[in-house]
């Protein structure tokens, strides 16, 4: 925040800047500050290399207010623990209700400060304005959200009558900084809970794994910071859906220190007391919420073992965590499927092995129904296929012989886009479907892929659903919104009551009768700055590949993530005339597009080549 400023005017050094090398930490001087003339908001601090970390320098006894408020600022932006030398540029009773961790206002450049006119030194009290065009806000739990508008806060100074020296006596609560800062103090890491509301992908196995982004620092002890934030529970919006292994109360004890893993890659996790009385499968489930959140960290930790009441309560691997919960990036496809030339539903290995592809076992690999879309089930056993004029559904098994009956849904929508929209399977083996006819615009879900459809409520849905994607692990969903000329995508929050699937005094629902009632609640933006969505797929546990234009822009393609960051992950490669993306839960598979040159395919760091014709390509779900 405020570095890279425009000064003039003698300079002090504000920070330094630690570079490891060679296992040795060399220090240098880094920005300095103006001792006069106004601050003017520019970015901080370039991008740095994973191993370099900022420091900030306390304040000189001299320092004049304008250099507290600049000092200040660059030490909201250094790897400071704690932010005990942002601290020192404040009063002793500003510092002590100065809260930095209740929020991060991320502003597009650094915060501006502009000094109150009417303010004179000679008084002892002056204040500056800090101002800036806001992107973005990460709130006290870590939970990062798209922002707009401005932002204007005052700081308050006052100066020591005793020493002369000049500190902040009134500042806001929480951090404010531009984005490149923001880029390189934090981190975006995917913490784990467990689906509430839904089984595993199977009766009876194990549950389904959740994934929910927040963002840390990513110098100051990540492993400790993303720890205490999976104990602390999971952030607002998702609480309703997932619960956690861990008991009520459970962090880490107060004597752990900074947890790291060994050579081994083994990381010890010292609980409090309240953990001490987990048994051995609930035990494995807390191992495997903390392997999930530490997968990606560096050194990689490969083991967890959980201590609590003076001994370990068990100890797992990340190759065991497979057995202990479902979640939707371990589970790789086998086909990637697409309709032909002839309409037909076919499929292709997914290992991209083979180019020439088959049709599926089954009546919708017959031809004898034309097909405009299609989606497979997790389990890759049926399949949904939206007819050539969108007016009906089919689903089908994909076994040599299965016969496809009459379809289990139907639009009256007067044309083709006002009708059907490409079905999408959940984990639990529920289908989805938009009916688009503006006269009956719906959201159904037919209950494992039959029956009679079940009208999902979407309290708060501005507009009309155009296309949907459910998330692997169930919880989530994917909404293309149309309103107007803008197309916007959505992410909501899939709630389910009732007793359907679920053992009752009369046995299982299904017998009794009963329905669930399932809501889509809490839409919130996932491209805020795209007017136009035209596609998008999942991938990943908590990301998306979405097609789409700004305002006045041409088409592009980007990965997101699911708050609405954009991912420190490099673009996919530019392709035109796309009408279709599929993206696979396993992130080790290839992107599948349909554009003008057929069904094309990404490889890892390549360019898109082409696989062979047709429309629609989907991975399974």
């Amino acid at each position: 925040m405020g570095g890279e400023r425009e000064r003039r005017g003698r300079r002090t050094p504000a920070r330094m800047i630690a570079y490891a090398v060679g296992g040795a930490v060399l220090l240098a001087g880094c920005a300095s500050m103006p001792d006069s003339g106004d601050l003017r908001g520019v970015e901080s601090t370039p991008r740095q290399d994973a191993q370099v970390r900022v420091f900030a320098m306390p304040p000189s006894e001299d320092a004049s207010p304008t250099q507290i408020v600049q000092g200040f600022l660059e030490a909201l932006t250094s790897d400071d623990p704690d932010y005990r030398t942002a601290r020192q540029y404040l009063t002793a009773e500003a510092a002590e209700t100065w809260k930095p961790e209740l929020s991060t206002t991320v502003l597009a450049d650094g915060p501006g400060a502009e000094p109150d006119p009417s303010g004179r030194e000679e008084t002892g009290e002056v204040s500056f304005t800090l101002t800036g065009d806001k992107v973005a806000t990460v709130d006290a739990q870590q939970a990062y959200a798209s922002a707009k508008g401005s932002y204007d806060k005052l700081v308050r100074l006052t100066q020591d009558a005793k020493n002369g020296q000049w500190r902040i006596d009134g500042v806001p609560q929480g951090v404010v900084m531009g984005h490149s800062d923001f880029q390189r103090n934090y981190m975006s890491v995917s913490k784990y809970y467990f689906a509430s509301n839904t089984g595993g992908t199977t009766a009876g196995g194990p549950p389904m794994a959740v994934a929910d982004p927040v963002y840390v620092r990513s110098h100051v002890e990540p492993a400790t910071q993303m720890v205490r934030s999976l104990l602390s529970g999971p952030t607002a919006w998702l609480t309703p859906v997932v619960r956690s292994s861990f008991p009520t109360g459970t962090a880490l004890r107060e004597d752990a220190g900074p947890l790291t893993a060994d050579d081994r890659g083994k990381l010890t996790v010292p609980l409090n007391d309240k953990a001490a009385g987990a048994g051995a499968a609930r035990c494995r489930e807390m191992g495997a919420q903390l392997l999930f959140t530490l997968r990606n960290l560096s050194p990689a930790v490969d083991e967890v073992e959980l201590r609590a009441g003076g001994k370990q309560l068990c100890s797992l691997t990340q190759e065991a965590t497979a057995a202990v919960a479902d979640r939707g990036s371990l589970n790789s496809p086998g086909y990637l499927y697409f309709i032909d030339e002839e309409h037909r539903l076919v499929r292709i290995s997914a290992d991209g092995d083979a180019t020439q592809p088959d049709p599926v076992p089954g009546a919708l690999g017959e031809g004898g129904t034309t097909l405009r879309s299609v989606a497979v089930s997790r389990n890759e056993r049926k399949a949904a296929g939206i007819a050539l004029d969108g007016g009906a559904l089919y689903v089908g098994s994909i076994v040599p012989g299965g016969s496809l009956g009459e379809p289990v849904l139907s639009s009256g929508g007067e044309s083709e886009d006002d009708r059907l929209s490409a079905p999408s399977w959940d984990a639990q083996g529920g289908l989805w479907v938009a009916d688009r006819d503006p006269d009956d615009p719906r959201l159904l879900l037919l209950e494992e892929g039959a029956g009679e459809p079940l009208e999902v409520r979407a309290p708060g849905l501005d507009g009309r659903i155009q296309s949907v994607r459910v998330a692997a692990d169930g919880v989530r969903i994917a909404l293309v919104v149309a309103k107007g000329d803008r197309h916007s995508l959505m992410i909501g929050r899939i709630e389910r009551s009732g007793t359907s699937g679920r053992e009752g005094p009369a046995g299982p629902a299904e017998k009794t009768g009963a329905r669930p009632t399932v809501t889509v609640l809490q839409m919130r933006p996932a491209t805020p700055e795209l007017e136009k969505v035209t596609a998008m797929s999942w991938t990943g546990d908590s990301r998306l590949v979405v097609v789409g234009r700004e305002e006045g822009g041409v088409e592009q393609m980007r990965y997101v993530e699911v708050d609405g960051s954009l991912p420190e992950v490099p673009q996919p490669a530019a392709l035109t005339g796309v009408e279709a993306v599929t993206a696979s839960a396993d992130e080790q598979m290839p992107l599948v597009a349909h554009s003008v040159d057929g069904i094309v395919r990404l490889p890892s760091g390549g360019q898109w080549q082409k696989v062979t014709e047709g429309i629609a390509p989907v991975y399974p779900g």
